[in-house]
């Protein structure tokens, strides 16, 4: 995997990825920055709740189950000083479908936190991450 970081101006940055896609990066104006895109530790946390949604809707769908839809909400606090690290994460998922039981969506997130969302397992090497969910029957 590869990906290129480009400095334009203050705090503002356009990353690519290997794939050929792009996201800007800026920072606050007390930085240097005019808040034209997420910070890099947004774009971190986003990342991470990217990964584990795939998973999760991956799992169920694979156990033949229909998920009709899915959003993770994510929590973090870092730390006070530099390297301000995450040390708290809480994600909540949000599933809705047809037929979910509260035991197929807990073993789905734990498969993923535990075995499949890279970010998490990286993540969690600082931080101490909790879930949660709720099932809407749709």
């Amino acid at each position: 995997m590869k990906a290129r970081v480009k400095w334009v101006e203050g705090a503002l940055m356009i990353g690519e990825s290997g794939s050929g896609h792009c996201v800007v990066m800026d920072g606050p104006p007390e930085h240097g920055g005019r808040n034209l895109g997420l910070r890099p530790m947004e774009l971190l946390l986003v990342g991470m709740g990217g990964c584990t949604e795939f998973d999760v809707v991956h799992i169920l769908r694979k156990s033949r189950l229909e998920v009709l839809g899915c959003e993770v909400e994510l929590e973090a606090e870092r730390a006070e000083q530099d390297p301000k690290v995450f040390t708290r994460i809480h994600i909540h998922f949000v599933v809705s479908g047809r037929g979910l039981t509260p035991e197929r969506v807990e073993r789905a997130i734990k498969l993923s936190a535990e075995k499949f969302c890279s970010a998490s397992i990286m993540l969690g090497a600082t931080a101490e991450i909790t879930h949660d969910f709720e099932i809407r029957d749709v």
